[in-house]
């Protein structure tokens, strides 16, 4: 279960921004994940609040909003694109395997909510 070294950067990243702006305490921190990366938002979630039970005041009560960004491949052949989770690497418009991600495995930290 790697989620746990995610959130451990995460609280690393936003202590940084924190100190860097002068905030006291964070309220929630906003999150995508890809829906075909690594990262499974239930166990990062689980995570979350265990390690909020160990930090100090600045993110203690914070809340962990996870965005899931759907997964879509491209197509070269017949330049479509689709849903990567339903239909794979093999286009479903003209079967073609030339096909590449566009969109789905990233992680990123969207939004720090401050109070």
């Amino acid at each position: 279960m790697h989620e746990l070294g995610v959130v451990f950067h995460i609280v690393k990243s936003v202590k940084r921004i924190a100190k860097e702006n002068n905030l006291s305490e964070i309220a929630s921190v906003t999150v995508e994940v890809g829906e075909v990366s690594t990262v499974i938002p239930a166990y990062l979630t689980d995570c979350w609040k265990w390690a909020m039970n160990k930090e100090d005041a600045l993110l203690h009560t914070a809340k962990l909003v996870v965005e899931t960004l759907p997964g879509v491949t491209f197509c070269e052949d017949c330049k479509q694109t689709y849903g990567t989770v339903e239909f794979g690497k093999i286009c479903p418009y003209c079967k073609s395997e030339h096909t590449y991600l566009l969109q789905g495995n990233e992680f990123n930290i969207k939004e720090i909510e401050a109070c």
